[in-house]
């Protein structure tokens, strides 16, 4: 894929994860700026949940929530749009430890049916079938979509949702 060319428009599903700052006002922020970058519409936004930290269990819970946009950007370059609105939010990549702390955390989810592997990007996200934190918000949003063959409601039905909790409005 030509990460320049625009393609049809795509459903894309992108969780959003935070602990550093005021998450929730970055999370606003960072939406309008992924919508604008990728020429994108939100179709959905999940409601916001405070999950335990994973990973590294040793520091501040962090706030998660889920979107699904339409956008004419091929796969590897709506990631590089999440690229730049995670750095312009704070994150830097090269300088953080592995599930620390962070201010933004944009990781793409699903593009439509796709599913692929290369290096820096595979299709579904490779472990979302395990993560409760990322589950819950997209099943506000997608409950019945099926990734990968698998229904969204019917994984989360099997994983541990202890301690998220829906913040509220």
């Amino acid at each position: 894929m030509d990460s320049e060319r625009q393609i049809r428009s795509t459903s894309a599903l992108i969780a959003l994860g935070g602990n550093v700052g005021d998450v929730r006002a970055t999370f606003q922020a960072a939406i309008a700026d992924i919508c604008r970058l990728a020429q994108a519409s939100l179709q959905a936004r999940s409601p916001d949940y405070a999950t335990p930290p994973w990973g590294d269990t040793d520091q501040p819970r962090f706030i998660n929530a889920c979107i699904e946009i339409e956008t004419g950007r091929d796969p590897r370059a709506l990631l590089a749009v999440l690229h730049a609105v995670e750095a312009k939010h704070g994150r830097d990549r090269a300088r953080e430890t592995r599930w620390g702390p962070r201010s933004l955390d944009l990781d793409l989810i699903a593009y439509d049916e796709i599913s692929f592997a290369e290096p820096g990007l595979t299709l579904p996200h490779p472990r979302l079938f395990e993560r409760a934190f990322v589950l819950v918000p997209l099943a506000d949003i997608a409950a019945n979509r099926v990734i990968a063959g698998r229904r969204v409601r019917e994984v989360l039905a099997d994983l541990s949702t202890d301690g998220i909790v829906r913040l509220p409005d």
